[in-house]
């Protein structure tokens, strides 16, 4: 592990102490309706706590992307489960001493594009597909995406910027607004440390109104899962690029690759808002006292957000490198990519960290 990336394919039943072979491994992709993976199966389950269980309910494809993050992708059939390997194949590295390949590309690295000028709507409460900047950034409009059924308030896969590549970690502000928890933290937190391993430089695209509150979360431990997220960016050497879009809060804003976890360059959108809360949850707690008199309150949220509102507090404080343009995104960290293929950063040496599993 962490010498040689790692892909096992489940092209049929998979039982036993057979599956810790393949969870062992970096990728795991499965066949629908044809393969399966489970410790124990349906007749043992019926004999030992009397469920009724199918071997695709128990241990399926879908079961696997969807509920247990066992499996990071599901194709139709064993074709195009060899197809979609060979094509992440093809953005991997032969191992941990060699740099992310670089392919011929016939996308321009500057290239402008208007439409992402316009992707914030004007409305903060409503949603866009980030998959959109992703795409729109990559070359050719090329992105392979790693576990796109669970966890989908972050999106993680695999894009080119001038042939080389890159893993991309984005909120999704069309599920669940975008925040983070428990599933999103560790799906994010194994993608960031694979790109460390092999030396796969990482974009950060960032809109996150938080952590996802509740004593659900809390009581399956967000904090360690948080944590775990956040160890894997502070102690990945690779070049880190991250990118600001609109809302960034509190503890999600520090998770996610932000100036404090040693990321190279951090830009922001002119739509950006760099805060610890919103305006509007702030105000209630700086003048609780005032929370009677609505216009009062009414004209602390307009100050909150006319000082606050906007990238530029934080470019000052030197959080953010460069308020960018957004139609300039993927010429930007096309430039600050290529200035740090030199990039070198050792940890300091140890047996090995103890990650917060």
């Amino acid at each position: 592990s962490g010498v040689v990336p790692q892909i096992s394919l489940i092209m049929g039943p998979c039982a036993g102490g057979a599956v810790y072979s393949p969870a062992m491994t970096d990728f795991i992709f499965m066949v629908k309706d044809s393969s399966y993976m489970f410790v124990t199966g349906p007749d043992v389950v019926k004999t030992v706590t009397n469920e009724v269980v199918t071997a695709e309910e128990l241990g399926g494809a879908s079961t696997h992307t969807r509920k247990s993050s066992v499996a990071d992708g599901a194709f139709e059939n064993d074709v195009e489960a060899l197809a979609e390997t060979r094509r992440l194949i093809d953005f991997l590295p032969l191992n941990n001493r060699e740099k992310a390949p670089v392919r011929p590309f016939f996308d321009d690295p500057g290239r402008i594009d208007k439409s992402l000028d316009t992707l914030i709507p004007d409305n903060p409460n409503q949603p866009y597909d980030m998959k959109e900047l992703i795409t729109k950034i990559a070359d050719e409009g090329d992105f392979f995406e790693i576990q796109a059924a669970f966890a989908a308030n972050i999106i993680t896969g695999f894009i080119r910027l001038e042939g080389q590549s890159v893993g991309v970690v984005a909120n999704q502000p069309t599920v669940l607004a975008g925040c983070l928890d428990i599933d999103a933290s560790r799906k994010a937190a194994r993608f960031v440390r694979f790109c460390d391993a092999f030396e796969i430089p990482i974009l950060t695209l960032v809109d996150v109104p938080g952590f996802l509150p509740g004593t659900g979360q809390e009581y399956g431990g967000v904090i360690k899962h948080g944590a775990k997220l956040l160890f894997a960016y502070a102690e990945a050497t690779v070049p880190k690029v991250t990118v600001l879009t609109r809302k960034t809060y509190g503890g999600a804003y520090v998770v996610m690759a932000s100036k404090h976890l040693r990321a190279d360059f951090n830009y922001a959108w002119p739509t950006a808002e760099v805060a610890v809360m919103g305006a509007k949850g702030a105000v209630e707690i700086l003048y609780r006292s005032e929370l009677g008199d609505k216009d009062k309150i009414a004209s602390r949220v307009k100050d909150y957000e006319d000082r606050f509102a906007n990238p530029f507090v934080a470019a000052e404080k030197g959080f953010i490198d460069e308020v960018i343009m957004p139609s300039s995104t993927r010429r930007r960290i096309c430039r600050a990519f290529a200035s740090l293929r030199t990039k070198k950063l050792a940890n300091p040496w140890k047996k090995h960290d103890n990650i917060p599993l």
